[in-house]
């Protein structure tokens, strides 16, 4: 507010009372924004936000969200809203015609936290795990990829404590091998869940179009890096295939891609 030597009382007094009028509404306008949105409920993984989040302290998921964490696969960090959405899809999927795949593992946390939520032990359907539990294959990384290093992801071996942690579960099958290698090491013929997590298009892109046709009405496809900064190669690919089939691919704020099989 700049008040010049020429301005009447009159003037400044108009002036000086306008000014703090702003003043004032900008305070209110500040209080009642904190009073309407509130603290942030959720800040992880990307993902920061005022919106509910009570399924974290849902006692059922928080137990199954336990034993994903416990196989090491996110460190030190948490990822509950994306494994939330992944046992949600898996929810869906348990009472639908097909087996589950799951195409890039790793470690097996979100697959452990589904067996969990799910009771997957006694459903009868199978469950396909695969990976090559050591990182990602150079020969299927484009220069793209290789050029962002996004691929490198601080991979280690890790199939052994993969086969222990899955080894009570009987209708639960590892496959070792690079995607799309290993892709006909699976006999379903129909699936209701698959989950693409693989970093890197070529597998991405190959897994889809393999398990398309045997994808059972009302079934449910996660696109774990579909919505992820670096990560527009597989997007573009993505939504590629899904203008092709005419399909559509819901983005999700947690960063993950999810389809619902016409």
């Amino acid at each position: 507010m700049i008040l010049s030597s020429g301005t009447s009382a009159r003037g400044r007094r108009y002036i000086m009372v306008n000014f703090l009028k702003k003043i004032k509404n900008l305070i209110f306008r500040i209080i009642n924004l904190h009073l309407v949105v509130g603290p942030l409920t959720y800040n992880q993984d990307g993902l920061t936000t005022r919106h509910n989040c009570d399924f974290i302290r849902d006692p059922h998921f928080a137990a199954a969200y336990k034993q994903g964490k416990a196989t090491g696969s996110w460190g030190d960090t948490d990822i509950y809203w994306r494994a939330y959405i992944a046992c949600w899809a898996a929810d869906k999927a348990k009472g639908i015609a097909g087996d589950f795949v799951e195409c890039g593992v790793n470690r097996g946390g979100l697959s452990r936290a589904i067996i969990d939520y799910i009771n997957f032990k006694d459903l009868n359907k199978h469950f396909y795990l695969l990976d090559t539990y050591n990182g990602l294959v150079d020969k299927y990384i484009t220069k793209e990829e290789h050029a962002s290093g996004l691929w490198r992801g601080g991979y280690t071996e890790c199939y052994d404590s993969v086969v222990k942690t899955f080894s009570e579960f009987k209708n639960v099958i590892i496959i070792r091998g690079a995607v799309p290698d290993t892709l006909t090491q699976v006999p379903s013929k129909q699936v209701a869940y698959l989950s693409i997590d693989m970093n890197c298009v070529i597998p991405e892109l190959a897994a889809i179009e393999f398990f398309w046709d045997r994808m059972t009405s009302g079934g449910v496809i996660l696109l774990d890096d579909y919505g992820w900064g670096g990560h527009q190669l597989q997007k573009r690919a993505f939504d590629a295939f899904a203008r092709k089939k005419d399909i559509k691919i819901l983005t999700l704020p947690t960063g993950q891609g999810l389809i619902v099989v016409p």
